[in-house]
């Protein structure tokens, strides 16, 4: 029996992982699984760059627009998901494309997640009943004081990864960090992790344009008809969070699309720090021709055989 291949497309927002992706594709025949967070929740579809009506038609994807922002959602039930959706396409092909900018989604698919302890239910409500009325300052605070090393490494504006790590903390009275890094699991497939990069300057150019497109095709109306459900967890996502604050009154509009611009770049950067940390990545220059970059990789399948 062939050794079955899964194929990640990784890098940066707005570097062109979709184009990559498909082209891939339909070199190999196949299909996509997409491993962005964001792109699963069908109310949010300009915001979080969804591929378009024409690139969904072009190759069979799954992961996209499949459910509601109200239905939870965890990593740990995409892993089993897409590990069920993986066996299911492997009956059909050699090789499968997974293309995503969610470091953390990538890893659950291709290497498996950290095991953690059970969390009681009274630990979970208690921390969100501390954000509800407190805010995310003393969750913050809490954090630097029992997992320094953690609160480093995320972003600290993020309320569910800060109760996350709470949670764990609290319930086993171990650090979430020492839980991190623990023996991966055994996959039946083999996986090739491909990135796109570019020059800094670069990436920040693309974001500026991607966010001016997404206002041109309609962000504020979808944000807007969405305003009723801004507590959801999908939704604390940038691009949605600052025009929040736009329709309560507390910023102007033009405020608000400098601050998806921001925090947009501050998101690559985090995105670029976690894929330095990852091993194995071969890395392609955005601009390089596809048909150079598919030729590459079908070098290093063969040679990792």
């Amino acid at each position: 029996m062939r050794q079955k291949k899964l194929i990640c497309v990784l890098g940066p927002t707005a570097i062109g992982k979709t184009s990559l992706g498909i082209a891939l594709a339909k070199h190999f025949d196949t299909e996509i699984i997409s491993a962005d967070s964001r792109q699963f929740f069908k109310e949010m579809k300009i915001g979080t760059a969804v591929p378009s009506a024409e690139e969904l038609q072009e190759v069979p994807h799954h992961f996209i627009q499949q459910m509601s922002i109200k239905t939870p959602y965890s990593v740990g039930k995409f892993e089993k998901d897409a590990l069920n959706k993986l066996e299911e396409l492997f009956q059909k092909h050699d090789v499968v494309i997974a293309v995503g900018g969610s470091g953390l989604y990538v890893k659950a698919l291709v290497d498996g997640l950290d095991q953690f302890p059970e969390v009681p239910e009274e630990i979970r409500l208690a921390l969100n009943e501390v954000y509800k009325q407190k805010g995310i300052s003393p969750l913050q605070e809490e954090l630097k004081k029992v997992d320094a090393t953690y609160a480093q490494k995320i972003n600290l504006e993020n309320p569910h990864r800060i109760i996350r790590a709470l949670e764990v903390y609290r319930a086993s009275g171990k650090k979430f960090s020492s839980f991190l890094g623990q023996a991966q699991s055994k996959r039946k497939f083999k996986s090739l992790k491909v990135g796109l990069t570019a020059p800094r300057e670069v990436i920040y150019q693309r974001i500026e344009q991607r966010v001016d497109l997404m206002i041109e095709e309609g962000l504020i109306e979808e944000a807007r008809a969405l305003i009723n459900q801004q507590n959801l967890n999908a939704l604390n996502t940038v691009g949605y969070k600052e025009l929040f604050k736009y329709f309560s009154g507390e910023w102007t509009k033009e405020f608000a699309i400098s601050e998806i611009k921001k925090n947009t770049r501050r998101f690559a950067k985090r995105q670029l720090t976690w894929f330095r940390n990852q091993e194995a990545i071969e890395w392609f220059a955005y601009n390089l021709p596809k048909e150079q970059i598919i030729k590459e990789i079908e070098q290093l399948m063969k040679s990792s055989k």
